[in-house]
């Protein structure tokens, strides 16, 4: 069912709630609990399960803008965190029997098993065009027996992703060793690209699992630390390069990170994703970030770089860095073809890489990947020496 205002709204299954007052009724799917979030929605026709444990999108209700959700499962091997991060998932059409030899549990029983509740049957290309047109929006997925008067004023009244910090919420708590390497499609190892040389430590904002496997891949020996780790303990750990991972809510909000990463700076080749992307910008270029209209969430952005060739990118962030003067003093600078944001900036001295999209491409296309390599060679010219790549 299309946008309804709540005078005239059905009172039967589930309905999504928008701040504006608009309704959107269908069907529940997973767990029936109410939650609310930010509204927001992701282009990527696949991913579902890397969408739904992306701890980038802690208190965020995804709506997915592909008609059919669900055909081939949930596999394990693709989750990208322990758990299930986002809030709930809205699709115009739930496939509720899947057909994929990879599939070890239907999407809805999952859910179901991880309290997420989900919402299908409703116009999602009206949906969508309504965040598009005016901005991604706070909201609520409840039971069709709630007061719904009530359930707006809630939403109303619930702090905005501005000025929200979550990164406290989806970092880990203890520094560990990760040495897992990326997997065939039947979860097999895969050999590695390179033997494991490089000592990296990995600031954990919300990190996926993909592009730690991606580190791995490329030959780094991985320490993921907290997000609360200081620069001296840091560099206790005589690290070849240091990684910043994305995360999710107010990158404004981590001047504690920001202010660590401006004492690394210099002292270890940087490597950033993301939210990690938003605090190196801080850190190293002095540019503040700002919230976009509706952000870029899928696998098909598109990005420039340095007006030569353009990659096609997977995305999930809402906001960017501003454009500054600083930004001259990169050797590479990327853009979105679509809106202009910055996408990500290269520095050779201090060794800084740093891009907003994501490079592991879980899900999404494989453009970005050579960007670890790029890392392992800073890493490389950082020691003085040339480390032989193992195909």
């Amino acid at each position: 069912m299309g946008g309804a205002r709540l005078d005239d709204t059905m009172r039967n299954g589930r309905h999504l709630v928008l701040e504006d007052g608009t309704v959107f009724t269908g069907r529940g799917f997973g767990h029936g609990r109410d939650i609310y979030g930010e509204v927001v929605f992701n282009t990527s026709m696949t991913g579902y399960v890397e969408v739904l444990t992306d701890p980038s999108y802690t208190q965020q209700i995804v709506v997915m803008c592909a008609p059919e959700i669900g055909t081939y499962g949930v596999c394990k091997h693709d989750v990208e965190a322990a758990r299930i991060w986002a809030a709930g998932l809205v699709v115009r059409h739930l496939s509720a029997r899947p057909s994929n030899w990879r599939s070890d549990i239907p999407l809805p029983a999952w859910m179901e098993a991880e309290q997420t509740p989900g919402l299908t049957g409703i116009d999602t290309r009206a949906l969508v065009r309504r965040l598009r047109d005016r901005g991604t929006m706070r909201g609520a997925l409840v039971a069709a027996d709630q007061d719904l008067r009530e359930v707006l004023d809630k939403i109303r009244h619930a702090p905005t992703m501005k000025g929200l910090s979550l990164v406290d919420e989806v970092s880990c708590k203890s520094a560990y060793a990760f040495t897992e390497g990326l997997l065939d499609l039947d979860g097999t190892p895969l050999p590695p690209l390179r033997a494991p040389t490089h000592s990296v430590v990995a600031l954990d904002l919300g990190m996926k699992t993909s592009i730690a496997r991606l580190l791995v891949h490329h030959g780094a020996k991985v320490t993921v630390v907290p997000h609360t780790e200081s620069a001296a303990d840091i560099l206790a750990r005589r690290p070849d390069g240091v990684f910043l991972s994305n995360g999710p809510g107010d990158p404004a909000t981590q001047q504690d990170v920001v202010a660590t990463v401006k004492d690394l700076v210099g002292k270890v080749p940087l490597f950033g994703i993301c939210m990690g992307h938003q605090v190196l910008g801080q850190a190293v270029l002095d540019l503040p970030t700002y919230k976009t209209q509706f952000g870029h969430r899928g696998s098909n952005q598109p990005v420039l770089i340095d007006g030569e060739r353009v990659w096609i990118t997977a995305q999930n962030h809402g906001f960017a860095l501003e454009p500054g003067a600083a930004l001259s003093r990169a050797t590479r600078v990327e853009v979105n073809v679509s809106d202009g944001t910055n996408e990500g900036f290269c520095l050779q001295d201090p060794p800084v890489l740093s891009v907003q999209y994501h490079p592991e491409a879980a899900p999404g296309p494989r453009d970005a990947r050579p960007l670890f390599e790029t890392f392992a060679a800073m890493m490389d010219a950082a020691k003085g020496a040339t480390v032989e790549s193992h195909q």
